[in-house]
């Protein structure tokens, strides 16, 4: 039998991407990204680069939806994955209690700085959130469980019945009992689901990412206040802000919070393998661990494997030695400068927002009886049609990847990897104005593109 070689796999099998995710996979997605542009083959990554197999890099303003917050392949956390699988260590024991996890709880620990002082290693932000609400349950006795109207929390059942979102919900429910979800920004609307005092937690990201909105006032602390009041827990989910993308080391810092469970993930993998966590108080955490007999009651098998572990440690001495969260503060307040001075060019610039390297630029009906009713057009196709035409002329013409920040809105989302310096913020900026620029000729090839779109999108509604 011949010696398995991945290498020579993946050099004779190069190429064939879409192929087998058509056969035997996603088959929208794939017919989604060829109509897009974005079925690219990508042959190598490093830092804020991918390079197709000419040559060819693309600047990765998408992350991985955040994960590449150091950069893809990080020389120092590659080196520590390797060293960790050299030192061939006892792995998922399951009936021991690992080295390697109780260092990164510790670091955990030690990076919030607060009352939180107990881990829970999980694989992703859903198993994350679900973790959270079960323990929250379990401690406060209670069953009715609050989310903030536009939150994303995952897509498994536990965290869809948090996500409130008819694109995502459509199709899977029922959801939950007891799951509900308040108005952005109405504290009267709040303090009313709180007053029975039978509502266990009120689960929220400080910067919802999509969308990227956040309060400019206090709603957040009278919040927090109305739940200590009605004995309610608060649950930051900082799966996608956690670890410094917002220009500190978590996003509640900017409000000065103090939840009693903290979610993490995206970021804590280093880009190599799933890590997430919830972090809480150790009251709350011997609630769900309340017995002998109940010490693994819950539990996930892979959850504080080595090497997930091992990403962890490295991703935060990355993030500390190279001064990230600084980095993530400067080229945001950068972007956002400059992003702003845009807005004074192109009518098409409606808002700029964020917070350190999570940004969105939203845009609406632009000034010129031309450009307004090609606006008019595409709207009355499809409504993210406009903001996809963006998305998909950075990409062909500029090779830089961003997403469309959320579904039935006029805006497009960028999540840098934090190392980025003045080199791709102007790439990036520069590609926009060239971009807004081009969409001001509507007899040109990007408004061309845009029919394209039109008429896959009917096309879709046909097939539908």
């Amino acid at each position: 039998m011949k010696d398995f070689d991945i290498k020579q796999i993946i050099e004779s099998r190069r190429g064939e991407n879409y192929e087998l995710h058509d056969k035997y996979m996603n088959r929208t997605l794939a017919t989604v990204l060829k109509t897009i542009g974005f079925d690219k083959c990508y042959a190598r990554a490093e830092g804020a680069y991918l390079y197709d197999a000419e040559g060819n890099d693309y600047l990765d303003f998408l992350t991985g939806y955040g994960v590449y917050g150091m950069g893809r392949n990080h020389p120092v956390i590659a080196k520590a994955i390797k060293d960790a699988i050299d030192m061939q260590l006892p792995n998922m024991v399951q009936l021991d209690c690992a080295l390697l996890s109780g260092l990164l709880a510790e670091r955990l620990v030690k990076l919030l700085d607060n009352r939180l002082t107990a881990c829970f290693f999980c694989n992703s932000g859903t198993e994350a959130n679900e973790g959270a609400v079960k323990f929250a349950r379990a401690h406060t006795k209670r069953s009715r469980i609050l989310s903030l109207e536009g939150g994303y929390h995952g897509l498994s059942y536990g965290s869809l019945s948090l996500t409130v979102t008819p694109h995502f919900q459509e199709g899977y429910g029922p959801f939950i009992p007891g799951f509900d979800c308040v108005k952005y920004g109405d504290l009267n609307a709040l303090e009313e689901k709180l007053k029975n005092r039978d509502v266990a937690a009120f689960i929220f990201e400080c910067v919802q990412g999509h969308g990227v909105r956040y309060p400019h006032d206090d709603y957040f602390q009278k919040a927090q206040e109305l739940c200590r009041k009605y004995g309610t827990l608060v649950i930051a989910d900082e799966v996608q802000t956690g670890l410094g993308r917002t220009g500190k080391m978590f996003a509640f810092r900017h409000w000065n919070l103090d939840p009693d469970i903290v979610t993490i993930a995206k970021a804590l993998s280093g880009g190599y393998v799933p890590a997430a966590a919830f972090v809480t108080t150790r009251e709350i955490h011997q609630s769900s661990f309340s017995a002998l007999d109940r010490c693994v009651v819950h539990s996930t098998t892979f959850g504080r494997n080595n090497l997930a572990m091992v990403c962890g440690l490295a991703s935060i001495h990355v993030l500390e030695s190279e001064g990230l969260v600084e980095n993530c503060a400067k080229m945001g307040a950068m972007l956002m400068e400059r992003l702003n001075a845009l807005k004074q060019k192109h009518s098409f610039i409606k808002e700029v927002r964020g917070l350190g390297l999570i940004i969105a630029v939203e845009f609406q009906e632009p000034q010129g009886l031309a450009q307004k009713l090609a606006w008019k057009g595409l709207k009355a196709a499809n409504n993210a049609l406009f903001t996809q035409m963006i998305v998909t002329s950075l990409m062909d013409k500029h090779r830089i990847l961003t997403q469309v920040a959320n579904h039935g809105l006029d805006a497009i989302k960028i999540l840098p990897p934090f190392i980025i310096g003045e080199r791709e913020v102007d790439r990036f900026v520069n590609a926009l104005d060239e971009v807004l620029t081009n969409a001001s000729n509507v007899t040109g090839p990007l408004w061309k593109f845009g029919t394209r779109l039109v008429k896959a999108s009917l096309s879709n509604r046909k097939m539908k």
